[in-house]
């Protein structure tokens, strides 16, 4: 597929508060939103993704050479699928220079502003990928469940090999390193699966009620 030249026309301020841990404290909402207005330009937002046909009973994705999903909770999550979207989404090393050298020169409050706002931004490239694939996998028949990332459950980040190489994201400059983290670090790579339109399956969609880590600085609280 070709690669996603993604906009990034705004980071919304809201997520970006909760990825930097503030969802519920009094913090200067004007310093937020001016992390968020910097990072729109200094990102670079590419994708890139690939449809391969997958056999749900087995677990494996059909490429060459073929690749077997492990964990229980990736496994459910895809056990309605017939094919499957390989993607990759980065904001460029850029980003994450920009964010060291505001650290190096002491400014720690915008350096984790900003690293927030690039975290929002990564997310909002992928949900933009996900919207633009729907143009290709809706005529096919099928409609697209949430993504799904390594390292979530207990799919083992291990796989970041295959991701990668799956979903061509050496055409956007991703790699991984020796410990499978990604590079830049600011980059997703995620499985998206494909359930025929008739297929009532609707898997739950993460979120703070649901998730297991108490103690994520990220959670929203209840009001």
């Amino acid at each position: 597929m070709p690669i996603y030249n993604a906009p990034l026309k705004n980071v919304d301020p809201k997520e970006t508060r909760r990825y930097a841990g503030l969802a519920n404290a009094d913090f200067n909402e004007q310093a937020i939103v001016d992390a968020c207005n910097e990072m729109t330009y200094i990102a670079e937002p590419r994708g890139s993704w690939e449809i391969y046909d997958y056999d749900n009973e087995q677990g494996i994705v059909l490429a060459s050479p073929l690749f077997k999903i492990q964990g229980s909770k990736i496994l459910k999550h895809l056990s309605h699928s017939k094919k499957v979207v390989l993607l990759a989404v980065t904001i460029g090393g850029n980003v994450e220079n920009f964010i060291a050298k505001t650290f190096h020169n002491g400014n720690y409050s915008q350096g984790m502003l900003l690293d927030a706002a690039a975290t929002t931004a990564v997310e909002q490239t992928a949900d933009s990928l996900e919207k633009n694939i729907d143009a290709f996998t809706r005529p096919l028949g099928y409609k697209r469940i949430w993504r799904f990332s390594p390292g979530y459950g207990d799919w083992d980040i291990n796989c970041q090999p295959q991701m990668l190489r799956l979903s061509n994201a050496a055409m956007i400059g991703i790699h991984h390193t020796d410990s499978m983290m990604l590079d830049p670090r600011k980059s997703v790579t995620a499985i998206i699966g494909l359930v025929p339109e008739m297929d009532p399956f609707s898997p739950q969609k993460p979120s703070c009620a649901t998730c297991q880590q108490k103690n994520c600085h990220s959670r929203v609280k209840k009001k």
